[in-house]
């Protein structure tokens, strides 16, 4: 038996390998931004705002061919159990990067040159794979900022733990389990736009795993596609 895995194949907190913890998805949750949307993944709590196109600010940033996006991460600093000095961390810039990069791929950035899109993305609270809930409801939050898509973009993280390929990787999963893989797809257009890998899988277990992420991702995209629905019919009832 191992430790976070029992003998029954459930893990630390009552799941089966290959479950999800509940994920919960609103749109429009800011009345000043142009686009939003709040997602709860676990007790991960994630918030997101976005603005534009509007005009680039430097101007010397502006691209001549599309719109420079931008985008970024933040923790809370009491969005982890030991209080987070609130200025960023180097962490917290390099996922503002690996973000964008997962999210550029679904926007139609050419249509709006010499423009700036924003995405400020608020952890209030963390418990593991951040990164792809964060992913999840910035993808939903620039549909309902009305911005031009490819795709929704849906993300889900797997792992390895006590030598078995999970789904929806947690915090402490993360933190002693063997191998966290994040993965961020297009299920529309079936276009990888994130993978990551600390630590190692041989091929037959990166296959069941990378299957796995791709299983999930499907089922996140669907959730996605209902709260951008509700979102939508809320704000008609409100209008007419």
């Amino acid at each position: 038996m191992g430790k976070l895995i029992d003998k029954r194949n459930l893990r630390v907190d009552g799941r089966k390998l290959d479950e999800l913890r509940p994920i919960k998805i609103q749109v429009g949750v800011l009345k000043n931004a142009d686009g939003s949307a709040y997602i709860e993944w676990g007790r991960n709590k994630i918030m997101v705002g976005v603005y534009g196109p509007k005009e680039c600010h430097p101007k010397h940033m502006a691209l001549p061919d599309r719109a420079l996006l931008k985008c970024r991460y933040h923790m809370a600093p009491f969005s982890v159990d030991e209080r987070k000095p609130p200025q960023p961390s180097r962490r917290e810039i390099e996922l503002s990067k690996i973000i964008r990069e997962a999210l550029s791929p679904a926007i139609v950035l050419e249509e709006f040159p010499r423009t700036a899109i924003e995405i400020y993305v608020e952890v209030l609270q963390s418990d593991g794979s951040s990164r792809v809930a964060s992913i999840t409801a910035a993808s939903v939050a620039l549909a309902d900022a009305g911005i031009p898509m490819r795709d929704l973009v849906a993300g889900c993280a797997v792992g390895k733990v006590d030598g078995k390929i999970i789904a929806d990787v947690s915090d402490i999963e993360d933190k002693e389990g063997e191998v966290d893989l994040p993965v961020a797809y297009m299920p529309n257009l079936d276009l990888v736009t994130l993978l990551q890998s600390d630590g190692a899988l041989t091929k037959a277990e990166f296959e069941k795993a990378f299957k796995l992420a791709l299983e999930k991702c499907r089922f996140v995209y669907d959730m996605q596609r209902s709260a951008l629905l509700e979102g939508f019919m809320k704000t008609k009832r409100e209008v007419e």
